[in-house]
């Protein structure tokens, strides 16, 4: 029977006397073992649909994508964009072949190209193939981004320190005074450029990945203390102390190590260089269970408190936008970009996180990072389908 099967996979006529019993459907031994190997070793995402409309295989990278356990399952059932749906469809169908590109909007936004192509008549069967394009179309934005970001935002540090080099080519040639002032003034601003740079391409990179899940585990308690410790001069400078409070054993979270010393190094930085001078900025750290939409899971959450005025209440939502400033003065005196948080953000994206700001005026503001904690494997989710 496993041999008939295969034989009709691959399109040779049988003997009207010795009709398949089997509906191919039902039947998921219709690929031979080689067939089927050389499949799930595909880098792109495919899937093999029969003329019930049911798929009957997917490899690795499919169900990477949209998750596992779909086999004999109505297409429909696994997919859920419309105009992949109608292509399939169409090709099953008329046989002719077709592509189309899609956008996953959740729950991070992903650009696929999909060709589908009739890959037999007797049985039918249909395949969908997926190339992801979202790191070519991030990259065409980036580039687009960049260029209009950067220079916007060098142009004011590059004016200033174009107009004291003419000052001191002139005016200033031989005032001593003028000129040691006027060199540490352009000092200051290419340092300002320097990082603006620096935090440009840093953001360009996350964002490039942000559709990437990250590998590995980390210790949350660890990255949080290497950032606390990373910036306690700085704390010191201002009179501030910054406080670690854990008093639980934490889980470790999926998640790239130096991305997430970036979260906390940002957002520590953020509330020493706004709070009260002598006062202090504290991190707790916490579990919580929390029923997810697949079921129960551990979640880890740190917040970071500061001591400083607060963020005003309409301000709040466009805090991770590019070079948004509350107190455009004030950051600039202590060498903020404007690129902090939304680096944070793209980050938390990227991490499955979410991330909260809570802040009053005159109180201070708690920013809180929610990650979710390792699973084991026998827990692991179903991922989101299309």
């Amino acid at each position: 029977m496993a041999t008939a099967a295969v034989s009709a996979s691959i399109g040779e006529r049988r003997p009207a006397r010795t009709p398949v019993e089997i509906p191919v459907q039902n039947d998921l031994t219709v690929l031979p073992p080689l067939a089927r190997e050389m499949l799930e070793r595909l880098p792109d995402p495919l899937m093999l649909v029969n003329g019930g409309d049911r798929v009957f295989f997917a490899n690795r990278a499919m169900r990477d994508v949209i998750g596992v356990g779909i086999e004999r399952k109505h297409v429909s059932a696994v997919l859920r964009n419309p105009s992949v749906l109608e292509a399939l469809a169409r090709t099953g169908h008329s046989g002719e072949p077709s592509s189309i590109d899609f956008v996953v909007r959740v729950p991070i936004e992903r650009h696929y190209q999909a060709f589908t192509a009739r890959v037999s008549s007797e049985p039918s069967v249909v395949m969908l193939l997926m190339h992801d394009l979202t790191s070519i179309r991030r990259t065409e934005q980036m580039r687009v981004d960049f260029i209009a970001n950067a220079s916007h935002e060098l142009r004011t540090p590059l004016a200033a320190v174009s107009g004291f080099i003419e000052t001191l080519k002139g005016p200033a040639r031989d005032d001593e005074e003028a000129r040691d002032k006027f060199l540490d003034i352009m000092g200051v601003e290419a340092e300002r450029m320097r990082r603006l740079i620096e935090d440009l391409m840093s953001l360009t990179r996350i964002e490039l990945n942000e559709h990437v899940p990250p590998h590995g585990e980390v210790s949350v308690e660890a990255v949080v203390r290497q950032a606390a410790a990373a910036l306690s001069p700085l704390a010191k400078a201002d009179g501030i102390t910054i406080v670690v409070d854990v008093t639980e054993t934490l889980p470790n979270v999926p998640g790239e190590r130096d991305e997430l010393v970036q979260i906390f190094q940002n957002l520590i930085h953020n509330a020493i260089k706004y709070g009260r001078e002598n006062g202090e900025v504290r991190i707790t750290l916490r579990q919580q269970a929390a029923i997810g939409r697949r079921g129960p899971e551990a979640l880890v959450i740190a917040s970071v408190k500061d001591e400083g005025e607060g963020i005003p209440a309409e301000a709040i939502p466009r805090l991770t936008e590019r070079f948004y400033r509350v107190d455009v003065k004030r950051s600039r005196e202590r060498g903020g970009t404007g690129l902090g948080l939304a680096i944070v953000k793209h980050i938390v994206n990227r991490h499955n996180g979410k991330m909260q700001i809570e802040s009053r005026p005159g109180e201070g503001s708690i920013f809180t990072i929610t990650l979710p904690a390792v699973k084991k494997q026998a827990d692991a989710p179903v991922m989101e389908m299309l």
